[in-house]
């Protein structure tokens, strides 16, 4: 009888933002406790981007079997929201359609962890291909969405469609968690020149052993 095989090896971890700012405070967090290789892809902004950064990225062999989230910062369209607010997406919405994320419930509860007295949402996060401003603001929150940014749905449709893999029992698996930067009240017109903007910022470097734990728990066998 040959050796018992050992317990099988995490897949890697591919997490995509758009904006350096983003990467450098995704880079500059916590990275212990990371069950396998992680990177950090800067997209570039926008769906179009994300799409061919994502597929360019998910094509390399050693990325191929990669759990993707979709990640930085998003403007929030319910009432109430505050800059460094933290968005949970149950699905994202795009021109492409929905598409559902994985182990939602067990993210949250790893990101109420990782920032104590932040708030947590949880919801739909819906697709723009530009900033959103104004009434167009109060349009998206009657369709049921919680927050728009501009990559997140382009980013998990591709990884989903990338290598064949569907929407089945074993999708890739895919999360979108976002840091409200702009909210109805607190809209802002650059990054990290107002309070909110620096507020953000230091939640989204925060947010890394969160990612980790839900990295950890694809392993682990469902019911």
């Amino acid at each position: 009888m040959g050796p018992e095989a050992g317990p099988a090896a995490p897949p890697p971890l591919l997490i995509a933002c758009a904006l350096g700012i983003e990467q450098f405070a995704l880079r500059s967090g916590d990275r212990g406790g990371a069950p396998g290789p992680v990177t950090v892809l800067r997209t570039g902004m926008g769906p179009d981007r994300a799409h061919r950064a994502v597929s360019r990225a998910l094509g390399e062999e050693r990325w191929r079997e990669a759990a993707v989230i979709a990640s930085g910062f998003c403007a929030g369209l319910a009432p109430g929201m505050h800059p460094g607010d933290v968005v949970v997406a149950d699905e994202t919405r795009g021109p492409g359609g929905a598409t559902s994320c994985t182990e939602t419930e067990l993210l949250v509860k790893a990101l109420a962890r990782a920032v104590p007295g932040r708030a947590v949402h949880t919801g739909p996060l819906t697709g723009s291909d530009h900033v959103v401003r104004g009434p167009e603001r109060a349009a998206l929150r009657a369709t049921g969405a919680i927050a728009v940014d501009m990559e997140s749905a382009s980013t998990l449709r591709t990884a989903r469609a990338a290598a064949g893999l569907g929407g089945g029992p074993g999708a890739r698996p895919v999360a979108a968690v976002r840091v409200v930067v702009d909210a109805p009240e607190h809209e802002l017109v650059r990054i990290g020149t107002v309070r909110g903007g620096i507020s953000a910022f230091r939640v989204l470097r925060a947010v890394l052993p969160a990612f980790f734990e839900w990295h950890r728990s694809l392993l682990l066998p469902r019911r």
